[in-house]
């Protein structure tokens, strides 16, 4: 199978969690070779795309592109933004994903890069150090909604341990608590805003942890973003046929291989949706891909 095959297996049949990487990184890619086009043929100016999708600070503007309050999310500078982003993205999401459930990732995700979102226009529009520039300051990158599932599952699990690098074994509380200090000791370097917009990411994740924490139905939170969560289902519908295999003699045995082989699906599905698309097996992927190629 080719590389292509592998990406469109992953991103229908895999975690939300590796939608989102894939959707950060296709936003990426497209941005940066419609870049070279846009500086060959000299059409427009190469700034106007981030100037669509990035979220600025001033309310006329925000009126203009409300969406930007989601597009900003998935928009990256450069190379080293979003490799750090979609890194720390992985790691957490994947411990995430060991305790929460798939549709809170995308809705941790959305509603933690809205809240750093606003924190970064309020600062902007209410901190006279802000005067000069914020007419023209704008928001780029994942960082606030990666901080936001970061600090939700840190406190959700604080005593989770990972092994770092030329460290040793640490607690998620001690490196959330850690990213949180640092954002706050950065606000006075030259990226103010982005550190603003982070804290604001960890205000909401430390608001779900503690609606999490009560024992509360946050139900209501994930359905904000119904119509997006149709995007990253991960069970699609699957009409099954069968080939090469012995015709079955009658509609009683047709109809007995038919609830068999949906049996076998539903079991796939149901562990994907447990652990993961990358929990199944070499023959259970292949299982799930024949029957998708079948519904097309």
């Amino acid at each position: 199978m080719d590389i292509w095959e592998q990406i469109k297996r992953d991103f229908k049949f895999g975690s939300n969690l590796t939608k989102l990487i894939y959707l950060n990184i296709a936003v990426f890619l497209v941005i940066k070779i419609l870049y070279v086009f846009l500086f060959l043929f000299n059409i427009i100016d190469n700034d106007a795309i981030v100037y669509w999708l990035s979220l600025p600070s001033d309310y006329s503007k925000l009126l203009i592109r409300p969406w930007s309050i989601i597009t900003y999310q998935f928009l990256h500078e450069g190379f080293l933004h979003i490799l750090f982003n979609m890194l720390w993205l992985y790691w957490f999401g994947k411990i995430f994903l060991e305790f929460l459930s798939q549709k809170k990732i995308i809705t941790v995700y959305l509603l933690g890069g809205i809240f750093g979102g606003l924190f970064f226009i309020i600062a902007y529009n209410i901190f006279p150090v802000f005067d000069r520039i914020k007419t023209e300051a704008i928001a780029i990158g994942a960082s606030a909604s990666v901080l936001a599932i970061v600090t939700t599952i840190s406190f959700y699990v604080p005593n989770y341990t990972i092994r770092l690098m030329f460290i040793g074994n640490v607690k998620l509380k001690y490196i959330a608590l850690f990213s949180i200090g640092l954002d706050i000791l950065s606000i006075a370097g030259e990226n103010s805003g982005g550190h603003i917009a982070h804290l604001g990411g960890a205000f909401f994740g430390f608001l779900m942890y503690l609606q999490l924490k009560k024992g509360k139905n946050v139900d209501f939170l994930d359905n904000i973003f119904s119509s997006m969560a149709i995007f990253f289902k991960s069970k699609p519908k699957m009409r099954v046929e069968y080939k090469n295999q012995q015709p079955p003699r009658n509609d009683y045995d047709y109809n007995k291989q038919k609830i068999e082989k949906q049996k076998q699906i539903d079991a796939i599905l149901d562990k994907i949706s447990k652990s993961g698309y990358n929990s199944l097996t070499k023959k259970e992927k292949e299982i799930l891909f024949s029957a998708s190629k079948k519904n097309k």
